[in-house]
């Protein structure tokens, strides 16, 4: 039997849970409300809040100084290749430690989780040899293939705990009408597990798209994206806190509006499964 829930106790766990949103969606409306500003009202104290003369010279000295569609072009392409490609290579992973362990699996899974607790600046040096050995320095391909390194642990681990709520009776019984291996994965096992396989791809392609340390880095110019094109406006005469602000609202919208149109199309294909 659920307990029940005073008014009192209502009200205050909503003014609470208002609170904790309010306080975490600050600094995104502080960003928003600063690249309307001139350089001399954003670092006005005490600060302005909304009485300001509004400005959108900001958003057009940001369009000027840099390129902003390739930075654009360059987060999406090197945010979806590298979730793919871990996708590609995570789903076959995580389906031989769930429905095929071993002894050790549960060691191989936890060495995985480890490498993420290794100092990314560890491994730049040998890394960075590496790619002007190759000659792909400032590509997207390197960027690409440093993400997905990066977050394949993540993939594996969360696509291994979907695929271990998959009954194996329902695999079992693929193959003794004689399915392949390969339609096993592709026509049994991933629909199953969709859902997980979705929300896995839209975290990952957000932890791409926000990765600072290595696209900085690794990048000039051909293969820069949005991080690179926020740190250009940190100067060493200074920072432009309205220019920055404008180039970070220009990079945290794509991924706002794809994060938005991603949820309700996950949404609607979970609400349609369950009618259907």
């Amino acid at each position: 039997m659920a307990r029940a829930v005073t008014p009192r106790k209502k009200i205050m766990w909503t003014a609470l849970a208002w609170s904790l949103g309010l306080l975490i969606f600050f600094p995104i409306m502080w960003t928003f409300l600063t690249s309307f500003k001139s350089e001399a009202t954003a670092i006005s104290d005490p600060p302005v809040w909304f009485f300001f003369n509004w400005t959108t010279e900001n958003y057009s000295a940001v369009l000027e100084r840099s390129n902003y569609p390739l930075a654009l072009t360059n987060s999406i392409i090197i945010a979806v290749g590298s979730t793919l490609l871990g996708i590609l290579i995570a789903v076959p992973a995580a389906w031989a430690m769930a429905f095929v362990p071993g002894k050790r699996t549960k060691d191989v899974l936890l060495w995985m989780l480890s490498t993420k607790m290794l100092p990314a600046v560890g491994v730049l040096y040998p890394l960075v040899l590496i790619a002007k050995w190759l000659g792909v320095m400032d590509s997207r391909i390197l960027l690409i293939v440093v993400l997905m390194l990066i977050n394949l642990p993540i993939i594996v681990w969360m696509l291994y705990t979907y695929f271990r709520e998959i009954p194996g009776e329902i695999l079992e019984a693929a193959r003794m009408d004689g399915a392949s291996l390969k339609s096993e994965i592709l026509y049994v096992l991933t629909p199953m597990a969709l859902p997980g396989i979705a929300s896995t791809i839209l975290l990952n392609i957000i932890l791409a798209w926000n990765e600072a340390f290595w696209t900085i880095l690794l990048t000039t110019v051909d293969a820069a994206p949005l991080t690179k094109f926020i740190s250009s406006f940190s100067a060493p005469e200074g920072l432009f806190y309205a220019k920055l602000s404008a180039a970070s609202v220009m990079a945290i919208a794509p991924i706002l509006i794809m994060g938005w149109f991603s949820q309700k199309q996950l949404v609607r294909g979970l609400t349609f499964g369950a009618v259907k």
